[in-house]
């Protein structure tokens, strides 16, 4: 064939092969088919390491209320089903194990993702692939953008949490030298953030602060520099162990301050690093107390994590888990029988209220965080918690 002919011929078959093949956008946004006996979640978390114990207690926290759905017939037939993977609490790993989830194992959402540098990490997986990231274990400010179309969070903000530190230390006890302590990442700078715009809407400014690296509990240069502003309280954003072996340094040092903790730290996991020792040291909650018989909620996930696992403790994190798994069981019983993440995600913006025992969770246009409210708690001498209104004098 002459060259001429064989050009006009590639400048027409070309364009036409072209439209039969599939844009590279939509092999993307392509969706697996749900499978007739199950509907698969993936969970990237902390499951060794220093964090290890927030990831175990959001996992058996939703395994607790999976099971519990999937013994009363699960949602239309279809049992529901959680593969989690470690991540250390390192990004590069909780990226790994979500193109793992996506791409081998074919979830259909991810649930219960425990921290907010791994969620950074993460969150653009997730929207690229149009993946609902349900109920991540951080309160960071990113994931509650309102253009987070595939985003649906559970527990109140760091923001909210912090404003909640600064209204009791100033209203309170009087306080206004309040100093930070945060760890050197996004999760840390968020809170840090939080914690800086709360005093400034009460013309105070931040009296000093220090820093640790994730994952460690170097934490000794970051007390004597905030030692030596002389504060009255320190806002402290990091994990349990960091978090405890600078109450214990500041204790040895002399620095007598109230130390008030994010949720993230994990309320029984850091009393356990402090061996009880709960001289004023106070954390904020993002869910109901999960010892409270009086909240039907509390009622059913004790009874659903005793059938899990006996030996397992109650806590707020495994609570917050369990809230999780639920949240995802009332989405689909509204879907019915024809599930697509698409539709999961309008059921969330559509509903807007979703009833679990009596604990309602509101969601709507430009809202994708379904709770706000943050509870105070004290640490006890014999390493319980208890919920407290105020801040004692």
């Amino acid at each position: 064939m002459p060259q001429f002919f064989r050009r006009r011929l590639s400048s027409v078959l070309l364009p036409l092969l072209a439209l039969c093949l599939p844009m590279p956008g939509a092999m993307l946004q392509a969706e697996e088919p749900l499978g007739p006996d199950e509907i698969l979640f993936g969970q990237s978390a902390a499951l060794e390491g220093p964090s290890a114990q927030l990831g175990e207690e959001m996992r058996n926290g939703i395994l607790a209320a999976f099971e519990e759905v999937n013994r009363n017939g699960g949602i239309e037939g279809r049992k529901l089903r959680l593969i989690s993977y470690d991540d250390g609490y390192q990004p590069a790993k909780a990226i790994a194990n979500v193109n793992r989830l996506i791409e081998q194992d074919k979830v259909f959402a991810l649930v219960g993702c425990v921290g907010t540098p791994t969620s950074k990490a993460i969150a653009p997986i997730a929207e690229a692939e149009n993946i609902p990231l349900i109920g991540p274990f951080t309160g960071a400010g990113f994931l509650r953008d309102p253009a987070a179309k595939n985003i649906v969070n559970i527990r109140a903000s760091y923001a909210e949490e912090t404003e909640a530190w600064i209204e009791h230390l100033t209203k309170d006890l009087g306080i206004t030298r309040i100093a930070a302590f945060y760890q050197d990442d996004s999760f840390g700078r968020a809170g840090l953030e939080g914690v800086k715009a709360a005093l400034e809407k009460r013309g105070l400014k931040l009296a000093g602060e220090g820093r640790y690296m994730r994952n460690t509990t170097a934490v000794k240069r970051a007390l004597l520099a905030i030692r030596s502003h002389n504060p009255e309280a320190v806002a402290m954003i990091g994990s349990y162990k960091a978090s405890a072996a600078f109450i214990k340094l500041a204790r040895q040092l002399g620095l007598d301050v109230i130390f008030m903790n994010i949720s993230f730290v994990g309320s029984k996991a850091l009393s356990a690093e402090l061996e009880g020792d709960g001289r004023r040291v106070y954390v904020t909650q993002v869910v109901p107390f999960p010892d409270d018989m009086d909240i039907p909620l509390v009622q059913s996930y004790q009874k659903a994590l005793t059938a899990f696992n006996p030996a397992l403790e109650t806590g707020f994190v495994s609570l917050e888990g369990y809230l999780a798994g639920r949240f995802v069981a009332a989405v689909l019983e509204e879907l019915g029988p024809n599930v697509t993440r698409e539709a999961f995600l309008e059921k969330v913006e559509t509903t807007r209220k979703f009833d679990i025992d009596g604990l309602e969770l509101l969601f709507g246009p430009g809202d994708n965080q379904g709770l706000n409210r943050v509870f105070l708690t004290e640490l006890q001498g014999d390493g319980s918690f208890r919920a407290i209104d105020r801040l004692p004098k």
